[in-house]
This record gives C-alpha cells, sequence and structure tokens, in this order.
C-alpha cells in the first residue's frame, strides 16, 4: 500500500511539473499578431511543429479548405530571436533555452485575409519541452535498448526532469520571497519617512500659526 501511495504520488507531481508536449489551435486575426507562451526554465529542450489551414484538417480524407502562409517568430525572455519565417505554411523549430522565463510564439496572417474568402486561418502548434522533446528513437538505437530498458530510460529522465523543475520552482520561491521582503522593506521606510514628514509640517505649521498670532497679539 505504501510503495502504490508512492508511485501516486510521483506520477501527480510528474503530472505537475514535467513538461510534456503541448498541442493547441489558434485562430489568427485578419490583422495582427496572435501569441502563445511557455513559461520555461534554463537548459530545457524545446521543440515546435506548426502549420496553418483553413477549415477542418481531419475531413476531405485529411487535405484543408486552402493553405494560407504566415509569418512566425519565436523569442526568447529577453527578446532574442530564435526562429523567424515568412510566407510559410508549416515548419519547425527547435532549441536549448538559456534564459529563464516565458518563451513566445507568435503567428500572423501574410498578406489579404481576403483573398481566403475572409475565413478564419487557424494555426496547429505541436510545443513539446524537456522530457517530451527527446528523441527516444534515436536513444533507443544508439544505446541498443528496447523493452524494459527503454521505459527504465524513460523513468530514469522523469525523475531527473522532476528534480530539476522542483529545483527551478524552489528557486523562483525564494527570489520572489526575496523581492517581497525587499518591498516590505521599501514600502515600511516609506511609511516612516513619510509619517516624518507629515510631523515635521504639523510642528512648522504649529510654530508659524504661533509666531504670528503673537505678531498680531492675538495671544
Amino acid at each position: 500500500m505504501k510503495g502504490s501511495s508512492f508511485w501516486t504520488v510521483l506520477f501527480v507531481v510528474a503530472v505537475v511539473v514535467v513538461p510534456v508536449a503541448r498541442g493547441v489551435w489558434i485562430d489568427l486575426p485578419s490583422s495582427g499578431t496572435k501569441c502563445v507562451s511557455e513559461e520555461i526554465h534554463n537548459h530545457v529542450v524545446v521543440m515546435g511543429d506548426y502549420y496553418a489551414f483553413i477549415g477542418d484538417p481531419d475531413v476531405h480524407n485529411g487535405t484543408v479548405v486552402s493553405i494560407p502562409t504566415i509569418t512566425v517568430k519565436v523569442t526568447s525572455p529577453y527578446g532574442n530571436n530564435l526562429h523567424h519565417k515568412e510566407n510559410v505554411t508549416h515548419g519547425q523549430f527547435a532549441f536549448t533555452t538559456t534564459e529563464s522565463g516565458n518563451y513566445l510564439a507568435c503567428f500572423s496572417v501574410d498578406g489579404d485575409q481576403h483573398k481566403h474568402g475572409g475565413k478564419v486561418v487557424t494555426v496547429g502548434i505541436d510545443w513539446k519541452t524537456g522530457i517530451a522533446a527527446k528523441d527516444w528513437d534515436s536513444v533507443a538505437k544508439k544505446e541498443k535498448i528496447d523493452g524494459l530498458e527503454l521505459e527504465l530510460a524513460k523513468l530514469e529522465g522523469i525523475v531527473q526532469s522532476i528534480h530539476e523543475n522542483l529545483n527551478y520552482l524552489i528557486n523562483r520561491e525564494f527570489e520572489m520571497r526575496e523581492v517581497s521582503e525587499k518591498t516590505n522593506a521599501r514600502v515600511a521606510w516609506y511609511s516612516i519617512t513619510a509619517l516624518g514628514v507629515c510631523v515635521v509640517v504639523a510642528l512648522l505649521q504649529i510654530w508659524y500659526l504661533r509666531r504670528y498670532f503673537q505678531k498680531k497679539k492675538l495671544i
């Protein structure tokens, strides 16, 4: 029973913190750009596939009504350009992160959308990070492993990803707590300074009014 509970907890943690594949569809506006983002920490492998279409890609024997062209730009949290393509219908990007934060993949329709009959252009994105982006077929061939050994290698990779992500979350929590403490200290100092200024101003006003009344011989 204890062993079962352990593996249940491990599975829940893996689902929460291990980077996995994420497939989404987004409808692009007729003008402007639409982006998807993913918060990724440092030294993580990222792979992405994208394709543009109009209509349902699952009908007409896998074909679509028409194939529009799009512009794609993938940037790092500090604005570094990681992937940039124009006038494409589909493509791929792959990189290893060197910065921690939100990575953006932005898409826009090329040209006039009216040439597509005013229909909405949709982009399908298959975004993989970390353990999900690893080519296990190549690993199996290179290491000459299969079956149970391959599954154990995957579990080892998952455990390593859990460890790395937990360390990342702990570091982020520490940084946020440090920022919060500094902010609280600054707010406290500002409050004390503001209170001191108010007291000084009040004393000066009392002193000025007292002198004014003395000059007027009112007191």
